[in-house]
């Protein structure tokens, strides 16, 4: 999407050769213009796929899946990163790895916002290595629960994500792929 490619060129600062910052715009500060763009797009992308849910992975997806769920006219779940102290219900959870954090946690979703009929959209803000897509496919399918897909703002096509979740049979939407970083600069 030319909107995004444009804004990632003015403000996004590439650190070393795998890292993208998008604070000012995405995951930080967010440009709440962009995400409404970028949320209609996506679920013009994904329309036609009979769509229940959009679920995201806390925090930096929240903006552009709140905007996909409503312009699908959806309900969006945020997948926890921690288990919360009043999240008081029976939890479906799964081991993540942090590319970016170099951490690991265990991705939860409360077993009352999933059923076996749910047709589930995943949206994130990056997708890299693919650790976080994967952990919350397997959560869906815990649940018994289908992929409609994942859509992605940014997708690094120089790291694994996109194969893993191929692989899996799961088709991935890419707003913005960059082949690469060179000379501090974003190559689309």
């Amino acid at each position: 999407m030319k909107l995004l490619e444009e804004r990632i060129l003015q403000e996004g600062i590439v650190l070393g050769q795998d890292i993208l910052k998008v604070d000012g715009f995405i995951n930080h500060q967010i440009d709440i213009g962009l995400m409404e763009e970028l949320g209609k797009d996506m679920a013009e992308h994904f329309r036609a796929q009979g769509i229940t849910k959009v679920f995201t992975i806390e925090s930096s997806g929240i903006a552009p899946a709140l905007f996909t769920a409503k312009y699908l006219n959806v309900p969006m779940v945020i997948l926890k990163k921690q288990v919360s102290k009043n999240l008081r219900t029976e939890v479906w959870q799964t081991e993540v790895a942090s590319y970016t954090k170099d951490v690991s946690y265990e991705l939860t979703l409360a077993k009352n916002y999933i059923s076996d009929m749910d047709h589930i959209l995943i949206v994130d803000d990056f997708l890299a290595n693919g650790e976080a897509a994967t952990g919350a496919v397997r959560l869906i399918r815990k649940a018994h629960a289908t992929v409609a897909g994942v859509g992605v703002l940014i997708e690094k096509v120089f790291q694994p994500g996109r194969s893993k979740l191929e692989s899996q049979g799961i088709q991935v939407y890419a707003q913005a792929s960059i082949r690469a970083f060179e000379n501090g600069q974003v190559i689309f």
